[in-house]
């Protein structure tokens, strides 16, 4: 059976490295990939998480004010 995973796309590499260091901070699950080719995304990488943290990282985005692209549901890219 396939993983779900959440991918959260950013426009530019400093605001990957920002959605990785407030994760990393808050304790969040996940790691920086490059953006599967089914999602478009401006600075190639994105963070993919475990499906069930969407939420966790909804409010992380917010409360952080880090600008993305969108989150996504998906079949795990890898």
């Amino acid at each position: 059976m396939a993983e779900t995973v959440c991918i959260v796309t950013v426009p530019t590499t400093v605001g990957a490295m920002a959605m990785e260091k407030a994760c990393r901070e808050e304790g969040l699950p996940g790691r920086l990939i490059p953006v599967p080719r089914s999602v478009t995304a401006g600075c190639g990488m994105c963070w993919m998480a475990p499906a069930d943290s969407r939420e966790a990282l909804e409010e992380l985005v917010i409360r952080r004010k880090i600008h993305i692209d969108g989150i996504y549901n998906m079949v795990s890219p890898r």
